[in-house]
C-alpha cells in the first residue's frame, strides 16, 4: 500500500518570462505583462509529496521533519526573496516559467530523497494557476 505524504511551504520571487534573443514587441506578444523589463513577482505555494510505502519500524514514508529541512535548505533559502532571472543559477539561461521552476525544484530534491520513494512537486504561481511534475 502507497501513501502520499505532503508538506507546504512558500517563497516570494520576481521574475520575467522572456527569451533574450527575440524582440521585445515578440517577447510581448508571448509572455504579456509577464514579460516586463522591470521584473514582476509572486508569493509562490509549494506543496512537496513523498510516495511510497509505510516504514514498518516508523510509521512513516519519510520523517517529516527532514522534508522540511531539506524543502528550507534547497528551495526556500535559495528561492525566497529573490529574482529568479538574476541571482538563481538554475534561470540564467533557463526562462523562469511555473513549469521550469517546478522541474528545478524537482531536481534539487530528487536526489536527497531515497530513490524507492516517488516525488511530486505542485506550484501555486497563483491561487488559480499551478504546475504539478512528478519527474516523467
Amino acid at each position: 500500500m502507497k501513501v502520499k505524504v505532503s508538506r507546504k511551504a512558500h517563497f516570494n520571487a520576481a521574475h520575467r518570462l522572456f527569451k533574450p534573443e527575440w524582440t521585445d514587441e515578440k517577447n510581448t506578444a508571448v509572455f504579456g505583462k509577464c514579460s516586463n523589463p522591470n521584473f514582476h513577482g509572486h508569493n509562490y505555494e509549494l506543496i512537496v509529496s513523498v510516495i511510497g510505502e509505510i516504514d514498518q519500524q516508523t510509521g512513516f514514508v519519510m520523517d517529516m521533519k527532514i522534508l522540511k529541512e531539506l524543502i528550507y535548505e534547497h528551495v526556500e533559502r535559495a528561492f525566497d526573496h529573490k529574482n529568479l532571472n538574476v541571482e538563481v543559477q538554475e534561470f540564467k539561461n533557463l526562462n523562469p516559467t511555473a513549469e521550469n521552476i517546478s522541474v528545478v525544484i524537482y531536481n534539487k530534491l530528487r536526489s536527497k530523497i531515497a530513490l524507492h520513494l516517488d516525488l511530486e512537486i505542485t506550484l501555486f504561481e497563483t491561487s488559480r494557476n499551478f504546475v504539478t511534475y512528478t519527474g516523467k
